[in-house]
């Protein structure tokens, strides 16, 4: 069984506690603030002051080519043949000419069919770009 430590742990700060009185709870010691009756200024989203998150957004994963449904999305309309992996060790690979990307998925036309296929986009593991542009090589 697990030991029990819990009767060793204070639920109240400790007064004779040299690092400080409230350093059980993680928090400083209260002082009492002065500016209470100012209004603090609001910014944000729809005032006139500056945003107040420090990174400023970036495009969305389909847009940035630092992801793959971005990357892949400037190759549409190219002849391509992408390797899935189906569980632990099977690989399947279809080809056609990319029609479409979206956050989760792929839509290749099929070379012998002209079918579209619509497939997994986090099951892919390869990508073959053909340098002949977008007819079957």
């Amino acid at each position: 069984m697990y030991s029990n430590y819990f009767f060793r742990m204070p639920m109240y700060p400790m007064s004779n506690n040299p690092i400080g009185e409230n350093s059980m709870m993680g928090m400083p010691p209260y002082q009492e603030d002065s500016r209470q009756d100012e209004p603090s200024p609001i910014t944000g989203f729809g005032t006139s002051g500056e945003p107040d998150f420090l990174i400023q957004p970036g495009p969305p994963v389909q847009d940035d080519v630092n992801y793959t449904q971005g990357y892949l999305r400037t190759k549409i309309g190219e002849y391509v043949k992408i390797e899935f992996l189906i569980g632990t060790n099977l690989f399947i690979d279809k080809e056609g000419v990319l029609k479409d990307v979206g956050i989760s998925y792929v839509v290749i036309e099929e070379a012998g069919t002209g079918n579209e296929l619509m497939a997994d986009i986090y099951s892919i593991k390869f990508v073959t770009l053909f340098e002949n542009g977008p007819t079957r090589p």
